[in-house]
């Protein structure tokens, strides 16, 4: 068996790497410590077993954070934070765009993430996309833990894309009837984001201009 190649394959699976990049990452593993590939293999298998996703904003957190909690039940820390404004919603396509908004420290809402894969997802993903799960978020947060909460705001923070457009007129049309039968206010992030950039790219400052723009 290619051994090599096998790994190579593997890692090529992952997000935005190419098979130069993949066979990279074989040969530097071929070089290392016995040890830190021990340390590695760890790693991977704490992934799997100790991250879980939110029940509310499919945000992955550390099971050990909440070791109390029911699996079925558990929030991650940002839901679980009593400091947020839990009036606020922002629809993100992926995980790392939620971290580039945390890092702003501008945003203190809720969160909600679209896409059921990793990275930016394609075209023939959309269908795929998280919609009846929103829905349920938005109008029965009762069904998540948040009796008190009632929003006012859902911001639509999806990339702009071609597929980011395509996934907030989704969403658009699938709220749009509930929405017009209640006060809830939907806005969109400035045009401070280039058009075919990602939220995970853009700097802070641009990001604080997208959201105190937005309309």
């Amino acid at each position: 068996m290619d051994y090599i190649k096998n790994l190579s394959h593997l890692f090529s699976k992952f997000p935005t790497i190419g098979p130069r990049t993949a066979s990279r990452f074989v040969f530097y593993l071929i070089k290392q410590p016995k040890e830190s590939i021990d340390e590695l293999l760890r790693a991977i298998e704490q992934i799997k077993n100790k991250i879980q996703l939110c029940k509310f904003c499919f945000n992955p957190y550390s099971i050990d954070d909440f070791s109390g909690a029911k699996p079925e039940t558990a929030l991650c820390n940002i839901c679980q934070n009593p400091s947020r404004n839990k009036t606020v919603l922002c629809v993100v396509e992926k995980e790392a765009d939620l971290i580039s908004i945390e890092n702003t420290k501008k945003y203190n809402g809720l969160y909600f993430i679209l896409c059921n894969g990793a990275g930016a997802f394609k075209n023939e993903e959309i269908n795929n996309l998280r919609i009846n799960e929103l829905q349920e978020r938005i109008f029965n947060p009762q069904n998540f833990g948040f009796n008190k909460t009632i929003f006012s705001e859902i911001i639509i923070a999806t990339n702009p894309t071609l597929e980011g457009r395509a996934a907030s007129v989704l969403i658009l049309r699938a709220l749009l009837d509930k929405l017009k039968a209640s006060l809830i206010k939907v806005t969109h992030l400035a045009k401070g984001i280039p058009f075919g950039g990602e939220l995970e790219y853009a700097d802070e400052e641009t990001l604080e201009s997208a959201f105190e723009g937005r309309k």
